[in-house]
């Protein structure tokens, strides 16, 4: 049985030939940067963000530019049914405009971006840190493949009442060693955990157990994450306790134990948890948080069912690299099922999502 590594992109794909009308206008080159300025705060591109306001094109040697006026103009539309800013700025400046069509979305590809600058020019930003979306050497596959296993291996050890529950597993992809792991409402046990370190670099992949679930959310009806709203009526459940959650507590934990504070200065901590007045913010000395990792800062996660929006958004605030999970979830998947967080540009941190999953 073949295992598969898919990247699960921060938004849906779409038709690259979508196109969206616009109202434009050529425009004398002395008169572009008034326009320009005239224009941005009346009909910003909010929409089109990618899509440069000036066109300039060579006809017969010379530079013609042409504007854009109003974004998202119906073709079907009269030109009299042109916004009174707008229609002012054309009769000021007499104005010609007609209908031009731009790219919809911004281009995910030089060669994408270079179809569309034939259209209308358009910016172009490549996607940084790619390494974490490339394609993975086969070393690295069958680590990622094994670490999924063991992940699902551990729901599977640890269902509850004969039903399965969520299991995840925080890495440290550059020594490859566990970090925490856990299941839905309760933590690992010291024991379990340490059969799972002892199996990295033993495990040859071909040799794993290939059963596995059948995705079918009939099946598993407990999993937290897959029916978040259900969890905590169903058994007597923390309505906080899934499985990712008990995994950032646990690696927390970890580092508390591994790396901890000075007593002078957890003691100062604690003095000023009851004092009503605000003190000033203070660095910690050095050697109170000398390697001590802040967060799950470079780390990865494995997970048997993808998150739910509570998940995915404490992934984000611990500032995971990669999420792998191997089950989609229909019902609250926030990392492409339903929602794709990952691909929320407002947020401060953003982090490559993969599916791992047996090939039938």
């Amino acid at each position: 049985m073949l295992w598969e590594i898919v990247h699960v992109p921060d938004q849906e794909s779409v038709p690259k030939d979508l196109t969206v009308n616009v109202l434009a206008s050529a425009v004398e080159p002395k008169l572009a940067s008034a326009l320009m300025r005239a224009l941005s705060p009346i009909t910003p591109l909010e929409n089109l963000r990618h899509v440069k306001r000036i066109r300039r094109k060579q006809i017969e040697g010379k530079s013609e530019l042409s504007i854009v006026l109003h974004p998202a103009f119906d073709e079907g539309s009269e030109l009299g049914n042109i916004p009174n800013d707008v229609q002012k700025l054309i009769d000021t400046y007499n104005l010609s405009p007609f209908i031009a069509k731009v790219p919809m979305y911004p281009a995910t590809s030089k060669e994408e971006w270079e179809e569309q600058c034939k259209l209308w020019p358009t910016s172009y930003h490549p996607m940084v840190n790619c390494d974490h979306v490339s394609g993975f050497s086969e070393e690295d596959s069958q680590w990622i493949i094994s670490c999924m296993k063991s992940t699902i291996k551990l729901s599977k050890q640890n269902h509850m009442d004969n039903q399965d529950v969520n299991a995840a597993m925080i890495v440290d992809p550059a020594c490859r060693e566990i970090i925490a792991s856990a299941v839905d409402q309760r933590p690992v046990s010291a024991d379990c955990a340490r059969d799972l370190v002892e199996s990295f670099g033993k495990v040859n992949v071909s040799n794993v157990e290939e059963s596995t679930w059948n995705e079918s959310t009939e099946n598993c009806p407990f999993v937290s994450c897959l029916h978040p709203w259900k969890w905590p009526q169903d058994r007597a459940a923390h309505p906080l306790k899934h499985a990712v959650m008990a995994a950032i507590e646990s690696s927390a934990a970890r580092d508390r134990r591994l790396f901890p504070l000075r007593a002078n200065k957890s003691n100062e901590l604690s003095s000023s948890l009851g004092s009503p007045r605000k003190k000033q913010k203070t660095e910690a000395p050095q050697d109170d948080l000398e390697g001590r990792p802040y967060l799950c800062t470079g780390f990865d996660i494995f997970l048997a069912w993808e998150p739910c929006p509570m998940c995915a958004m404490a992934l984000v605030h611990q500032r995971v690299r990669r999420v792998f999970f191997a089950f989609p979830n229909p019902n609250a998947g926030a990392l492409g099922s339903i929602f794709r967080l990952q691909g929320q540009k407002s947020l401060n941190h953003h982090y490559s999502v993969f599916r791992v999953f047996a090939a039938h």
